[in-house]
């Protein structure tokens, strides 16, 4: 694998001029991106008084070797329809297990928790929309047995860029895709989806149903996914996305994997 943007945490006296070398950077250069962000998105696209400027969200990921949840805010000050600047504020924890090979083929189990603060913006040309986050993250580790060959342990602070793709070719198709990069041991994922529309008298604008795969990598593992996904399932005020299919990571384990994704604009009192 490749060196991380930042070396790992370190103990002794270094550690905490390290994080806050770390915590400087990551502040500036976030603070800098939001100041472009802003400045961006200035222009004279205005939302309606009444439009969204606020959606809540939250998910849960599983399969054999792990389970997760998110939940978060996505802030849109000129709302979301409009091109210019946007806030994502997320938390999320989970734990998981894998097979360390520095200890000799134990399985270790792990719980992780998550905070991410990340600027962006939101641009759309044509049929296609484009999100991206830019941000500070911090993650805490917890592992047993302690695994010292794995640098995802205890807590790490980086940064943390996203990459987001909505494209409606037609009317009934569609093309998604997102892609995320840590600093944090180089942590990095990757998810394309394709779509067709279906069940239109059944659910406001119908369904987009169709295959995903998605690849996650980090320092000595990888995980890798093929399934179904059904997305944009509105409700009332409530979107709601799911996906199935089989998983396989590097230690060799496989099995099937769910996910949920819920998310809700908040109407402007």
């Amino acid at each position: 694998a490749s060196a991380p943007l930042f070396p790992p945490l370190t103990s002794g006296r270094c550690l905490g001029a390290m994080v806050r070398r770390r915590v400087s950077a990551a502040v500036f250069l976030a603070a800098a991106f939001l100041v472009v962000g802003i400045s961006l998105s200035a222009g004279p696209s205005r939302a309606a008084d009444d439009e969204p400027r606020a959606m809540l969200f939250s998910g849960r990921d599983i399969w054999r070797n792990g389970a997760f949840a998110y939940s978060g805010l996505l802030l849109a000050p000129g709302g979301f329809e409009q091109d210019g600047f946007m806030l994502k504020l997320l938390l999320s924890g989970g734990a998981y297990r894998y097979v360390s090979g520095s200890l000799g083929g134990v399985t270790v189990i792990g719980v992780e928790t998550l905070a991410q603060i990340l600027p962006g913006f939101r641009m759309k040309r044509g049929n296609a929309e484009f999100k991206f986050f830019f941000g500070p993250e911090l993650q805490w580790h917890k592992l047993w047995p302690d695994d010292p060959g794995n640098r995802l342990r205890g807590r790490d602070f980086g940064l943390r860029m996203i990459g987001e793709l909505w494209y409606e070719p037609t009317h009934n198709s569609l093309i998604a895709g997102d892609a995320a990069l840590s600093s944090i041991v180089t942590n990095h994922s990757a998810r394309i989806a394709f779509g067709w529309r279906v069940a239109e008298e059944l659910f406001t604008d119908g369904v987009y149903l169709g295959p995903e795969t998605q690849y996650f990598r980090s320092d000595g593992y990888r995980h890798s996914r093929l399934g179904l996904h059904i997305t944009s399932m509105k409700t009332e005020a409530t979107e709601w996305s799911a996906a199935a299919g089989w998983a396989r990571d590097s230690d060799g384990r496989s099995g099937p994997y769910f996910r949920l994704g819920l998310s809700s604009r908040l109407a402007n009192e």
